[in-house]
C-alpha cells in the first residue's frame, strides 16, 4: 500500500511542474471518453485499414479559378469614379454593376501602402498609375527577390515575368508584387520545404496554354507548398500576390466574400 501511496504522490508531484504543451496535451488526454471493451475473440476483430498519413498532412485546400485572358473579362481596379480607393470586393461588384456588368470573380491584386495605394507599379487601361518600386533592402514578402509583375497586354495575352525584364509596350494592365513563387518552373530557391511560416497566401499563374489560373489557400500554407500547387498545373511563372488579408470572391465555388480592406483588385466581369 505505501509503495502504490508514493508512485501516487510522485505522479501529482510530476504533474504540477509541466509545461503548457503538456497542459495542452493533458486537457486531450481529460477528455478522452473510455469506452469499456468487452474480450476479443475471433468472432469479434474490429480491422481499421490504415490511413496515408502524408497525404491527409501536406495536403492545404487551394482554391483555383482559370480565366481566358483573350477573354476581354479579365481586369484590374483600383479607384472608383470619384478617385476613391474601392478597398473591399463589395465596393468592387457595386462598381461593376454600375457598370452594367456582373462580378463574377474577384480578389485582392497586389501589396498595398496604408493608404490603399498601390506599394509598386500599377498600370490600369493603358495609364501608369503609380511607378515601378525597384527598392531591394527592405522588410516584408514584396521586397523577397525576385518579385515581379502580372500584366495583361492589350490584345489579350497575360505575362508573369521579374520587375527588371518587365517591358511597358502594350501593356494594358499591370499590377507588380512578390515574390515570385516560380522562375521558368522552378521553385523560388527562397522558400524552404517544410517551413512553418504559414499564412493564408493568394496568388496566380500562367498555365502552358496561356490561360490565367488564380488562387487562394482556405488554409495556412507555407511559401513551398504554394509555390508547388502552381508548378503541379504546369505554370513556368507565378506570383504571389498577398497573404492574411486575402479575400475571394468565386460565386461559382461557394465563395462570395465581399469584405476586405485593400489597395488593387483584380476581376473578371460580364
Amino acid at each position: 500500500m505505501k509503495k502504490y501511496l508514493f508512485i501516487w504522490i510522485f505522479g501529482l508531484l510530476a504533474c504540477a511542474g509541466t509545461t503548457r504543451s503538456e497542459e495542452v496535451v493533458n486537457e486531450a488526454l481529460d477528455s478522452v471518453v473510455v469506452i469499456p471493451i468487452q474480450p476479443v475473440t475471433s468472432d469479434s476483430v474490429l480491422v481499421i485499414p490504415a490511413v496515408d498519413s502524408s497525404s491527409v498532412m501536406n495536403e492545404a485546400p487551394i482554391v483555383s479559378h482559370i480565366v481566358d485572358p483573350a477573354s476581354g473579362e479579365l481586369f484590374m481596379a483600383h479607384k472608383d469614379s470619384s478617385g476613391n480607393p474601392l478597398r473591399s470586393l463589395g465596393k468592387l461588384k457595386a462598381h461593376v454593376e454600375a457598370e452594367g456588368k456582373t462580378l463574377t470573380f474577384a480578389m485582392n491584386g497586389g501589396m498595398y501602402m496604408e493608404d490603399r495605394e498601390p506599394l509598386g507599379l500599377y498600370i490600369e487601361k493603358g495609364l501608369l498609375r503609380r511607378k515601378m518600386n525597384w527598392r531591394k533592402d527592405a522588410h516584408g514578402n514584396f521586397y523577397m527577390q525576385p518579385n515581379g509583375v502580372f500584366c495583361l497586354t492589350s490584345d489579350g495575352e497575360a505575362r508573369i515575368m521579374a520587375s527588371q525584364f518587365f517591358e511597358f509596350e502594350g501593356v494594358y494592365y499591370a499590377t507588380q508584387s512578390g515574390p515570385l513563387l516560380l522562375i521558368r518552373g522552378e521553385i523560388n530557391d527562397l522558400f524552404n520545404e517544410g517551413s512553418t511560416n504559414l499564412n493564408i497566401r493568394n496568388g496566380v499563374g500562367i498555365l502552358p496554354d496561356g490561360k490565367v489560373i488564380f488562387a487562394m489557400s482556405t488554409e495556412k500554407i507555407n511559401f513551398y507548398d504554394f509555390a508547388a500547387f502552381f508548378q503541379e498545373q504546369g505554370c513556368q511563372f507565378a506570383l504571389y500576390l498577398d497573404g492574411f488579408v486575402s479575400r475571394l470572391y468565386l460565386p461559382e465555388k461557394g465563395h462570395q466574400d465581399l469584405q476586405g480592406n485593400f489597395g488593387v483588385m483584380i476581376g473578371t466581369a460580364k
